[in-house]
C-alpha cells in the first residue's frame, strides 16, 4: 500500500497586488503601448469610489513617475508615464488622422461614380 504523500505543489501565495499597486501597473502599461489613462476610467475599472481614484492619482503624481494632463475638448484629466506625454499625443494625432482617413475612404467608397460618358 502506498502511503499518501504531502502536497507539495501547493505553495502559500504571495498577498495580491493592492489597489493602488494595480491602477500605477495599468497606467504604466497603458503608456507603454501609447495610451493615456483617464482618471475617470480608474474608478469604474477598479471598482473604487472617485475620492479613492482621486487619492490614488494624487499619490501617483506625488512620487513623480507620472504626469498628467487635461484634454482640450473635455476637460478631463489624463496620465501617463513621466516625460511620455508628447509621445502619446503625437500617436494620438496619428490614431485619429487614420481613423478619419480611413471613414473619408469608406464615403468615397459607398458613393457610386458619376458617368463621365452621359455628361
Amino acid at each position: 500500500m502506498s502511503e499518501r504523500k504531502p502536497y507539495r505543489n501547493f505553495k502559500k501565495r504571495e498577498p495580491s497586488m493592492t489597489t493602488e499597486q494595480k491602477v500605477e501597473s495599468f497606467v504604466k502599461r497603458n503608456s507603454q503601448s501609447g495610451f493615456f489613462t483617464k482618471v475617470s476610467t480608474i474608478s469604474y475599472k477598479f471598482d473604487v469610489t472617485e475620492d479613492m481614484a482621486w487619492n490614488i492619482v494624487g499619490e501617483l503624481l506625488s512620487n513623480g513617475d507620472f504626469e498628467s494632463m487635461h484634454d482640450d475638448y473635455t476637460g478631463e484629466m489624463k496620465l501617463c508615464e513621466t516625460g511620455k506625454i508628447y509621445v502619446i499625443m503625437d500617436l494620438e494625432q496619428k490614431r485619429k488622422r487614420a481613423k478619419y482617413q480611413a471613414s473619408k475612404k469608406n464615403q468615397i467608397k459607398g458613393k457610386p461614380k458619376p458617368n463621365k460618358a452621359n455628361s
